[in-house]
């Protein structure tokens, strides 16, 4: 089999899902060309993302296992470079955005259920503690806790570019998705979430020539997660103040006229 990154067009994988014209109203974060959803395969149920300082976080349970639904919002192909823990999922080295993804038919998709071993099989993700993701197994444990989709668009058939993919060699720098979030290099490492090696399932794909439009994604896509503990300890999530079930809360209580204070 020849090396994803020697092809002179960009070499990807496509997977046969497509996004439905009724998507269900799934939380997620809007960007113009795709769209990313951390979708808990164990609960049933896709991740809320959180907003603070202007990153995206979800919260997963440990044990748990999770896919990733990328959408293509255009009427374009789209390639979407994907990286977990600052590990590309197809081929499983450290990420770059030279590197290969999977390719997105116009207004298609694909779930990135775990791992890819082979054009058959992945290993499932599932969240688990620091030290047993897949990443710090392998000797690479600064980028735990980040998810990220490096999205190209395609060269126009009708336009003479330059190529750009398997025979770039320099001016790669590892994808943003790859970025440490500096607040959590400050906790013991093993309370942190990453990203496990887990079970081998059936999940079938397929080679396509893919060529870039552009050397430099025409966006990125950073989603940073950790358990619910620690996003509320860190003030990511803010937890509502909950009123007792025996007492709600009456919008209009006894009282005729306002009382001093």
């Amino acid at each position: 089999m020849r090396p994803f990154s020697l092809l002179m067009l960009t070499l990807a994988t496509v997977l046969p899902w497509q996004a439905q014209a009724s998507h269900d109203r799934a939380p997620a974060y809007i960007h113009r060309w795709a769209r990313v959803e951390v979708f808990d395969r164990t609960a049933g149920h896709p991740l809320p993302i959180y907003v603070h300082h202007d990153r995206l976080y979800v919260a997963g349970e440990p044990g748990h296992q999770y896919e990733l639904r990328i959408t293509n919002r255009s009427n374009e192909r789209l390639l979407a470079v994907t990286s977990v823990d600052g590990v590309n999922v197809i081929s499983g080295k450290t990420a770059q955005e030279k590197q290969s993804g999977y390719v997105l038919d116009p207004w298609g998709g694909v779930h990135v259920e775990g791992w890819r071993k082979s054009l058959n099989e992945v290993a499932t993700f599932y969240f688990t503690r620091w030290s047993d993701s897949y990443a710090a197994r392998t000797g690479r444990p600064e980028h735990v806790g980040v998810i990220g989709v490096a999205v190209f668009r395609e060269q126009p058939f009708c336009c003479h570019r330059p190529h750009f993919g398997g025979e770039r060699t320099t001016g790669a720098a590892p994808a943003p998705s790859a970025q440490a979030d500096e607040q959590s290099l400050s906790r013991e490492e093993s309370e942190r979430l990453g990203t496990g090696h887990g079970h081998r399932e059936g999940s079938p794909a397929h080679y396509v020539d893919f060529q870039r439009a552009s050397n430099t994604p025409d966006e990125t896509i950073v989603i940073y997660y950790d358990s619910r503990k620690n996003l509320t300890a860190r003030g990511v999530i803010r937890e509502s103040h909950r009123y007792a079930e025996h007492t709600p809360p009456n919008p209009f209580p006894e009282g005729m006229f306002v009382p001093d204070p």
